[in-house]
């Protein structure tokens, strides 16, 4: 999200703190992958969690830990069979909600008493304190679990004492980094880290959290709050751009889908990236529920889409065009987890739906 839309939703959503929020929107698929590395035991021993600020990146980090330390609580079961969410009555809920969670660390920038305000870095005493708390037993015989919030402003000499202990991880401990701006992390630091990168929250996610913090407000104005926050993040551009080359389904215009793909895959489009990311994942929950429904609900963004999802919902059944979402999210997964081909990735999803709409 851009800044300017950063500072819309400021204004206008007063959310809880990230540890004390039970709700989390805009970024189920990453919640859907981390359960599913719990689940099959393939959870690695340290997260990045990275993308523009405000998106909820610290809430996931939380949210995350909370239904790790809950497993082993049964009073704090689960809410949902496929998300992370655990009941905010419970009493993990509320120790980390208090910040009083013996088997949780949360890492930020310190108060300078001399000062008197925060400090402009992450210290390397702060990065020590998570070394000897990964040494020490597990209170609840579960996971040990540190949160460092805003891992880029961690200076020099804290990002080295941190990389000391990526290196020799130690067992049932998991360190949840989340950074804005992972490209001032240490390359070893990163490359030592599965990476979530999350993407700018879609039109439809922003128009939810006006309505739930603020129900007041005229519907002109949360159309106009949340049309503004996705024309910054070069949301509008996207979804008409790919609006338009879903239209021309069974023919693709090759050359355009190339350099489309070949846009979004540059080095300095990485939110262009993942806003095309949450944008296709939108859509294709859309094309689902309309052929679930043989109808379709909902206004449109710009002018022509819901013609383009209808057609699309009528060429498979709902059960199809949900089983080709959850492939087309776990592709775009794989690409960031090996690092490969952003252009292929985007090929192979246009090329996804228009095999499945022929």
């Amino acid at each position: 999200m851009a800044r300017g839309a950063e500072q819309v939703l400021d204004a206008a959503v007063a959310m809880p703190a990230p540890r004390a929020n039970p709700d989390l929107v805009g970024h189920e698929s990453a919640e859907r992958e981390l359960r599913r590395l719990v689940e099959t035991g393939r959870l690695p021993h340290a997260i990045l969690l990275s993308g523009p600020r405000g998106i909820g990146k610290a809430t996931l980090a939380f949210r995350f830990a909370r239904f790790l330390l809950a497993k082993g609580d049964r009073t704090s079961a689960p809410a949902a069979k496929s998300g992370l969410a655990i009941h905010p009555q419970t009493g993990v809920f509320h120790r980390v909600a208090a910040g009083g969670h013996a088997d949780l660390l949360t890492v930020e920038r310190a108060y300078d008493p001399r000062r008197r305000r925060l400090r402009g870095e992450i210290v390397v005493d702060d990065a020590r304190e998570i070394a000897s708390f990964f040494r020490l037993t597990a209170a609840e015989e579960g996971w040990r679990i540190v949160i460092v919030d805003g891992a880029e402003e961690m200076n020099r000499s804290a990002a080295n004492a941190l990389l000391k202990i990526l290196e020799e991880p130690p067992q049932q401990a998991l360190l949840l980094l989340v950074s804005h701006s992972p490209g001032r992390l240490l390359p070893t630091i990163r490359s030592r880290c599965r990476r979530f990168p999350l993407a700018p929250l879609a039109c439809a996610a922003v128009k939810q959290l006006l309505l739930r913090f603020h129900p007041k407000l005229p519907p002109s104005e949360i159309e106009a709050l949340a049309g503004l926050v996705l024309a910054e993040a070069g949301g509008l551009a996207l979804y008409r751009s790919l609006i338009e080359m879903l239209s021309q389904i069974p023919r693709l215009d090759a050359i355009r889908l190339h350099a489309f793909a070949d846009q979004l895959a540059r080095a300095d489009a990485e939110d262009a990236y993942r806003v095309a990311q949450e944008l296709v994942s939108q859509l294709l929950a859309r094309v689902t529920a309309s052929s679930a429904r043989g109808r379709l609900a909902g206004a449109e963004i710009i002018g022509g889409e819901n013609e383009v999802i209808e057609r699309l919902a009528a060429r498979a059944d709902a059960a199809r065009w949900a089983a080709s979402r959850e492939d087309i999210e776990r592709r775009f997964a794989a690409t960031d987890e090996l690092n490969l081909d952003r252009k292929q990735a985007i090929l192979g999803v246009f090329f996804a739906i228009d095999e499945l709409a022929r």
